[in-house]
Parts: structure tokens; C-alpha cells; sequence
């Protein structure tokens, strides 16, 4: 169902002109919580409201049946959203849109053996997408756009084999959708900072617009935990980037990579909150008292968790991450490449994906859910007072047929408008 608008013309001299905003009408707004008598959250309660947007932000929010003549009987476009349900614009937190196949045709991920086999397998790859690289990066920008999703933490390929160009191309794709997207970027060393000679290279690509400094699995790739580790962080410090590493080893050496970089977070306050680990599958094998004892230091010292929450023998613990207050956060990982033919760009689907692995098949839990995706305050506090949409708040919405986020998380309906800075940018 397309969204209705029309212009409502009136003489007063009040009246603003189709270039300096428009009227949302009956938008769906979710208002607080319902609860039984033992206090346990059994339905969402909703409304419906009028709101006006002008220069990107929002100037006004009016409950329906408060609306008087006057406000309707403005000189704007007016846009009627049958009573959608308004929700956040969400943020993918972990991608790879430099070396996809997306844009090209179906292709399945070649089956190899271990992290170097992919890495020599790369080597041939990366050649091959390079030249088209650009192109299809704006086309898995559009698609993430077409799910919600305004924002994403680009990782981006270094290493000898393409230089610094994957870089180059994925921020002349990023420039075209500056007026519609938002993004970070990690510089990430695919094979290795040791293992392929990359620090130089990573040094260069520090120099550029990049967000944050990456690393690749200090032990089982690079062969030398504290030395590649002390690269990347040092890196990091020398340019005033962030640090996200990618840690796919398992016990122990996960472990100890995880101990070592809280101690350099310990030591370097200034990385603090800007310090993620990605993937991190050695938290999945720790022994429970293990695992609650590193929670509490991430979140002492200010180091995220970002997963794609993968279904695998050993689901990710991010109930008790989330439990001690952890920096949990959440990417589809890719949408179609030599690692993965499974990415969808839906982060909605990771929220659903959360829910069924945990359990959190409840009315509070599902709407919950929502904070593993859009990174910013949801429609609802915890305690179910009604904080978005705000006055002031960018414009940066979703509308959806849905009668609350508990039914979008569980139902993953159709994105029937995806709203950034007051444009729409998919219809």
C-alpha cells in the first residue's frame, strides 16, 4: 500500500509552503506498555498522531483527535500514512559492501577449509570484483536502504593485493549516498597484519576518512598475538581511530586475545567506548563464571561486542553480555560473498533472529529486541514511557503495517517507507 498525499491549500498568511516541510497524518505511535495484574507486560498500547517535519527534523507531534482545523488546513503537502506504525531507522554495525558479489548474479561461497585457505582464495578473488567494486557497493547501499537501515560500519579490505583501492572505491560509493546514508568505516587487514605485511598500508589507509583501525585473528593468522595486536592498537593511538577487530579463534587463544586487548583498553583510556571486538566466538565456549567475569570488564572498560549472531552449535551468549550491561551490537556480517551466500541487509531479521535463538518470544522481550538493531533511543523506554519521536529528533523513520514493534520484530513486515533527514529515500 503506497502512502497518500495531497496538498490542502488555504489564504492564510500563516501558512507554510510545500518547501519548508509536510504534515505525516495518521501515523501509528506507540505509547506505552499494557500490563496484567502481576505487572507483566501482555500488549503495547498505540495511538494515532499527526506530525509535522521541516528541515529534516521534527517540529511537531499531535495526537489525532487533538488536531484541530486550523493545523490540518495548512498550506503543505500532506501525507497520509494509514495508520503505519512509525519505528526508528535502523543501524547495521558489521558489513561488507568492498568485495561482494551482490549486484552480479547468484553465486554460492566456495567451500575451503581454514581462515588461510579463504585468504589465499581472496588473493585470486579480489582482482576479479575490484573493477566493479564501486557499482556494487552503491547497490548493497540501496538495498540496506530498502530494509531501514540508514547506517553502517563499512569494514574495508587492506591488503597487497588491492592496495588501498578497495578503500578508495567504497568511500566514492559512500560519497553518492552522502545526502541519504550515514556510515563508519573500519580499514581491515582480511589477511592479516603480520601474515600479509599490512601495516604500512594500514598506516596509509589511516590517513584517509576512515572511523576505525582493524585487526584479524593475532594468533591463528598472524602467528603472534602480542605483536599484532600491539600494531593495530598502536596504529589506532598514532592516528586517533577507534579499534575493531575481527576474532574468529576459539578457546584458548580467543581468550587470551580478549585479555590482552582489555589490558591495553585498561592502559589507554582514551580507546575506551571506542573499542570493539566483532564476532568474538570464543565467548560462546567460555565455562559460565569465565564469561560473567569478562562481561563485567568489557563493560568496566568500555569494549563492545558486535556479532552477526550466527546459527552455529554455540550460540552466541548475548543475553549475558546484555545482562552486565555490555556494548552488544548488531551487522549482517555481508550480503552475498566468498564467505557467506546468506546476507540479507534486513536488520529487522537479525532483531526476529535474536528473539527465536533466546527466547524472547514475550510481548516486552520482542519489543526489546529492537535495541539490538537500531542503535539510538526506540518508541518506548524500559519501563514503557513514550520518548520517540521527539521534538527536535531528525527525521529519520521507518513506517511499517504493523500494530507494534513486538509484531514487526516477531512478523518482519514489508518496509512500506523508509524516511532519512525528512526524504524519503525508499517507497
Amino acid at each position: 500500500m503506497k502512502l497518500t498525499e495531497q496538498n490542502i491549500e488555504s489564504d492564510s498568511p500563516k501558512n507554510k509552503t510545500d518547501d519548508e516541510g509536510f504534515l505525516l497524518s495518521n501515523i501509528r505511535l506507540e505509547t506505552g506498555f499494557v500490563r496484567n495484574k502481576y505487572n507483566e507486560v501482555v500488549a503495547t498500547e498505540t495511538s494515532l498522531f499527526d506530525i509535522f517535519i521541516s528541515n529534516g527534523k521534527i517540529e511537531s507531534i499531535t495526537k489525532k483527535e487533538l488536531t484541530n482545523e486550523s493545523q490540518t488546513n495548512l498550506n503543505v503537502k500532506t501525507v497520509d500514512a494509514n495508520e503505519f506504525l512509525m519505528l526508528p531507522t535502523f543501524q547495521d554495525m558489521h558489513i561488507h559492501i568492498d568485495k561482494t558479489y551482490y549486484g552480479s548474479g547468484w553465486q554460492a561461497a566456495p567451500w575451503t577449509g581454514s581462515i588461510k585457505d579463504m585468504i589465499r582464495l581472496e588473493e585470486k578473488l579480489i582482482p576479479k570484483l575490484l573493477p566493479d567494486s564501486q557499482r556494487k557497493a552503491e547497490e548493497c547501499i540501496q538495498l540496506m536502504q530498502s530494509y531501514g537501515s540508514t547506517f553502517a560500519r563499512c569494514h574495508c579490505n587492506i591488503d597487497p593485493v588491492s592496495g588501498l583501492k578497495s578503500l578508495e572505491h567504497l568511500l566514492l560509493a559512500l560519497d553518492n549516498y552522502k545526502d541519504s546514508f550515514d556510515w563508519e568505516i573500519a580499514a581491515f587487514p582480511q589477511h592479516g597484519i603480520l601474515y600479509s605485511q599490512s601495516e604500512g598500508l594500514l598506516r596509509e589507509a589511516a590517513q584517509m576518512d576512515i572511523d576505525f583501525i582493524g585487526g584479524l585473528d593475532p594468533t591463528v593468522v598472524d602467528g603472534d598475538m602480542k605483536k599484532s595486536l600491539d600494531i593495530m592498537f598502536d596504529i589506532a593511538l598514532d592516528y586517533d581511530k577507534g579499534v575493531d577487530i575481527h576474532l574468529h579463534e576459539d578457546l584458548p587463544s580467543g581468550k587470551a586475545a580478549m585479555d590482552y586487548m582489555i589490558k591495553k583498553v585498561k592502559e589507554n583510556k582514551v580507546l575506551q567506548g571506542k573499542t570493539f571486538i566483532t564476532h568474538a566466538y570464543a565467548l560462546a565456549m567460555m565455562p559460565q563464571k569465565e564469561l560473567e567475569f569478562i562481561a563485567e570488564q568489557f563493560a568496566e572498560y568500555g569494549i563492545g561486542i558486535v556479532s552477526s549472531v550466527p546459527i552455529v552449535s554455540q550460540v552466541m551468549p548475548v543475553p549475558t553480555l546484555k545482562k552486565h550491561n555490555v556494548n552488544v551490537l548488531t551487522g549482517t556480517d555481508n550480503l552475498m560473498d566468498n564467505f557467506s551466500p546468506f546476507g540479507t541487509g534486513d536488520m529487522l531479521q537479525k532483531a526476529n533472529l535474536c528473539a527465536q535463538l533466546y527466547n524472547w518470544t514475550d510481548e516486552y522481550r520482542l519489543n526489546r529486541a529492537l535495541k539490538m538493531i537500531a542503535n539510538h533511543t526506540l518508541p518506548l523506554d524500559d519501563q514503557g514511557k513514550q520518548v520517540w519521536p521527539f521534538i527536535g529528533a531528525d527525521a529519520d523513520f521507518i513506517l511499517v503495517n504493523a500494530s507494534c514493534s513486538a509484531e514487526a520484530v516477531a512478523r518482519l513486515p514489508r518496509r512500506e517507507a523508509v524516511y532519512y533527514k525528512g526524504k524519503v529515500i525508499f517507497q
